[in-house]
This record gives C-alpha cells, sequence and structure tokens, in this order.
C-alpha cells in the first residue's frame, strides 16, 4: 500500500469549466452586465408577469453557477461592450458570485411573491435588485461585494474563500 499514490479530488469537486466562476473577472464586464440587468428588471417591474421573474432569476442563476460563461447577458458582456470598450480592470470573482447569489435570493423572492399573487411585493422587491445594479453599473459601488468583504472581516466568510479580499475595503468607483 506505500506505493500508493495520494487521492484525486473528489469527482463532485472536479467541475467542467463550463461551470466554474472566473477569478479575477473584469470589473466591467460586471458592470455592463449589471446594466443589462437594470433594463430586465424595470421591464419585469412595468409588465409584472411571473415568466418575467423567471428569466431574471434564471439569469442570477446562470451566474452564480458560472459566472458569464452560460449567462446570455454575461456573454454579451464579454464578448461584445466590454470588447468595443477596451477596458479592462481585474477583481476578485468571489466577491462578485456572492453578489449575483443575492441576486438570485432577491429575485427568487420576487418571483415567489408573483406566483403566490403578491404583484406589487413582487414589484418592490425587483426593485431592491435595480438600486443596486445601477449602483454596480453606473458608480462601480457592489453593494454584494460590500457585504462580502464585511462578512470576511468578521470571520463568517473564511479568508480562504478570496486571499485577494483579505483587505476587502470599498474601493474608488473606476
Amino acid at each position: 500500500m506505500s506505493n500508493q499514490t495520494a487521492p484525486t479530488a473528489p469527482a463532485a469537486r472536479r467541475r467542467p469549466a463550463a461551470l466554474t466562476f472566473p477569478n479575477p473577472v473584469n470589473e466591467y464586464a460586471a458592470r455592463s452586465t449589471a446594466a443589462l440587468v437594470v433594463v430586465l428588471a424595470v421591464v419585469t417591474i412595468v409588465v409584472d408577469h411571473p415568466v418575467l421573474y423567471v428569466v431574471l432569476a434564471a439569469g442570477f442563476l446562470l451566474r452564480v453557477i458560472s459566472g458569464p460563461t452560460l449567462s446570455p447577458f454575461g456573454q454579451l458582456s464579454v464578448r461584445v461592450i466590454v470588447p468595443r470598450l477596451g477596458l479592462t480592470k481585474m477583481v476578485p470573482g468571489p466577491p462578485k458570485r456572492f453578489a449575483q447569489a443575492i441576486g438570485l435570493t432577491i429575485t427568487g423572492v420576487a418571483l415567489v411573491l408573483s406566483l403566490l399573487g403578491f404583484g406589487l411585493a413582487a414589484q418592490i422587491t425587483v426593485g431592491l435588485v435595480v438600486i443596486a445594479a445601477i449602483l454596480e453599473s453606473a458608480a462601480g459601488i457592489c453593494l454584494g461585494c460590500i457585504i462580502f468583504g464585511f462578512l470576511q472581516r468578521r470571520g463568517v466568510i473564511p479568508e480562504s474563500v478570496c486571499e485577494a479580499c483579505n483587505n476587502f475595503t470599498l474601493r474608488s468607483p473606476a
């Protein structure tokens, strides 16, 4: 038995590249994706139809799973918008993924409210997403990233989750 090599990572820990969130990520891709989210979220509020809540929540789910890889908005940002802008600013990925998870949670709640017939509550809930996405897209202020940093400084999120974030503070907008 002494000739055996150490076991490889469990199969559950190995993920296809399409299901891996990038680290680092281009800040400008995140910001352009947020701008697209603003548009869809405003349309969702105005139309107030469950299908749009599904589309909004599904977009966040896809971005949580794989960043821009499976997300139509992510692909549009990475392949079309950002290359035309020619801007690059790399930032840690884990806070951005955390922010997408918050968006998923909020839009998931809005979807449930919509399906239960609480349209106004669903619209108000998506309004929170609009505010956060406007801050991200227009000013480079990622509320999810700020919360991530706060939780990491308090030890709720281990430092090992994002080594580059250990001294995460509010960045000046890009």
